[in-house]
């Protein structure tokens, strides 16, 4: 899969495509449909297919002081869509150029510069200036222009449809079982470990630090997680490490960045620099501030024990 950027790139390909378009947050099931649903149509009719996504997300750029909680970072979209049959990523970049684009110069945009042959949505999809154009007026549109567009129904989950919103609200009540049998898989998070101040080694843990690296995470608190990516050692393997997380500002020592802390069981080596992904398990209290680093160290010694009970 090779990734293009921005609205004037030019086309590693000539002959059109199958193309289909969102913000594709958390890729849960739902996504997975229309990503298998784009990837069928482009082998039947022997194209490239193409997910064209944006950054920021439209709902993070139309609300800054008050963003919706990011499931997944370009970053973690891009390992998570590696192994599927999509050939391209198109990323365009969301700012007042594509929010004032009509659905007209978009639907045209797509042919002229996309040059879609078909297009896969959902049912929900939405486009143009204040999202005032829908699925249907694309398809009317793009015969007009020369595409095909075709419509996905919701997927279900028994009585649930299955949405980003969902993933989040499950994440927000530490429901990790309901988060997995929307996303299809553990929820986790990835990132390359950066030095941080090495007080979590001077009280006894040390951690691996991850930026968040999204404007809102998810979830907040201490939980029970599995580090995949940190190497050989005990536990090692498909399960990976098993170990304790903290995720939010660390009030206790005055932060006010939310950064994601992991201290992984009996591993002693250096990660500064790896790529790792970190796989919540379970939630074990909310996030404290601690009168004495003597108060939280008692603490974290507890979240530990109880992390290791959990995990076995």
């Amino acid at each position: 899969m090779e990734l293009i950027r921005g609205t004037h790139a030019v086309r590693p390909y000539a002959g059109g495509c199958v193309v289909t378009i969102g913000a594709y947050d958390g890729l849960h099931l739902g996504h997975q449909a229309l990503i298998g649903r784009t990837a069928a149509q482009a082998a039947r009719l022997a194209l490239p297919a193409v997910l064209l996504t944006f950054e920021p997300m439209p709902r993070e750029y139309f609300a800054p002081a008050d963003p919706p909680a990011r499931l997944t970072t370009l970053r973690e979209r891009w390992r998570i869509l590696a192994p599927s049959r999509l050939n391209y990523t198109w990323l365009l970049r969301f700012g007042e150029g594509l929010r004032n684009l009509s659905a007209e110069d978009f639907a045209e945009f797509l042919a002229r510069d996309v040059r879609a042959r078909q297009v896969v949505v959902g049912h929900d999809f939405c486009f143009g200036k204040g999202g005032a154009a829908s699925a249907s007026m694309l398809a009317a549109t793009g015969e007009r222009l020369g595409f095909a567009v075709e419509v996905l129904p919701a997927v279900m989950q028994g009585l649930e449809r299955i949405s980003s919103s969902g993933v989040r609200a499950a994440l927000a009540r530490a429901d990790f079982a309901a988060a997995q049998r929307l996303l299809g898989r553990p929820y986790s998070m990835r990132g390359r470990v950066i030095p941080g101040t090495r007080l979590g080694r001077q009280l006894g843990f040390p951690t691996a630090n991850l930026p968040l690296e999204r404007r809102r995470a998810p979830l907040a608190g201490i939980f029970a997680v599995r580090v995949h990516g940190a190497g050989a050692g005990a536990g090692a393997g498909a399960s990976g490490l098993a170990g304790v997380a903290s995720l939010g500002t660390r009030p206790t020592i005055g932060g006010t960045e939310a950064l994601l802390e992991a201290h992984v069981f009996d591993f002693s080596a250096d990660l500064y620099g790896r790529e790792i992904e970190v796989e919540f398990a379970a939630k074990i209290r909310d996030e404290e501030c601690f009168a004495t680093l003597e108060a939280l160290t008692a603490q974290m010694h507890r979240d530990a024990e109880a992390a290791r009970r959990i995990l076995q």
